[in-house]
């Protein structure tokens, strides 16, 4: 198979480019330096909202559109908004319906802000620290159906996420992404707002064909991503079945994964 140099890294954030603990490694940074001095262009993708990805903007120096709630809200650096994709009105609250018959804790991204109906509820304080601002309380969703970026259902129960993402896939069909961005969390966004159609929107913006694009990530939503580009890589910590899906597996977030993969995968090919 022919060479070929990759002149655009995808990341995925949790589960990739940080840690367990969330933490941006200085190895990690160090190799998004390095793309940047070899003129490889570096963007991330995330399940986060905009506001949950600011803090990585100064360490890793990004200059390229950052896609938060998988592609549903696309953001320059600065935040001002380039593209948004949300959740068609009606199916907002059959949606909730559905995800809280599973026995699924529901949050609701809309805007800038985040909506819980328990503060105390499973992840929240996770979440909380993560994105590193706080929920809203709401009583109820309702009159929160328009401009809904993501839906989040929440549960540390494998096995009821497992077939609460296979319901919303059968009930709402081509009208959704439905999506796990980590076990315990299922992800519902607009069909368009998915890690494919984020690769696909900054190979249009750059110009840059596919081919040439490289995606690296952890979890099933990233699956899509590897499919629309030329080297697609999965972590170490993610399941069989992503790695199965990728071209070429790393290390582990736990041991320095993302930049093994840079230097390995990414910085060789462009310097041949």
């Amino acid at each position: 198979m022919p060479e070929f140099k990759i002149r655009l890294l995808v990341a995925d954030v949790d589960g990739t480019l940080v840690t367990q603990e969330k933490v941006l490694t200085e190895r990690s940074i160090a190799s998004v330096q390095e793309l940047h001095a070899a003129g490889v262009l570096f963007a991330v993708t995330s399940g986060r909202p905009p506001r949950g990805m600011s803090m990585l903007i100064g360490p890793l120096k990004l200059s390229t559109p950052i896609a938060a709630f998988n592609g549903g809200l696309i953001v320059e650096p600065d935040m001002t908004v380039i593209d948004q994709k949300v959740v068609p009105e009606p199916l907002v609250g059959p949606t909730v319906a559905l995800m809280e018959s599973f026995g699924l804790a529901t949050w609701i991204y809309r805007g800038a802000e985040w909506y819980v109906r328990d503060l105390t509820g499973p992840h929240v304080d996770r979440e909380a620290a993560t994105v590193q601002f706080q929920p809203t309380l709401a009583e109820t969703f309702a009159g929160l159906d328009q401009g809904v970026a993501k839906i989040v259902g929440v549960s540390d129960d494998l096995a009821a996420m497992g077939r609460a993402t296979q319901a919303a896939r059968e009930q709402f069909g081509d009208h959704v992404t439905a999506a796990q961005s980590q076990p315990y969390y299922l992800d519902v966004t607009h069909p368009e707002a998915n890690k494919g159609s984020v690769v696909k929107f900054l190979s249009s913006r750059f110009e840059i064909p596919t081919s040439q694009i490289a995606t690296i990530g952890d979890m099933p939503n990233d699956v899509l991503m590897f499919a629309h580009s030329g080297l697609s890589i999965a972590m170490g910590n993610a399941s069989t079945d992503v790695q199965r899906a990728a071209q070429r597996v790393t290390t582990t977030n736990q041991d320095e994964g993302f930049a093994n993969a840079v230097q390995r995968f990414i910085l060789p090919r462009k310097a041949r």
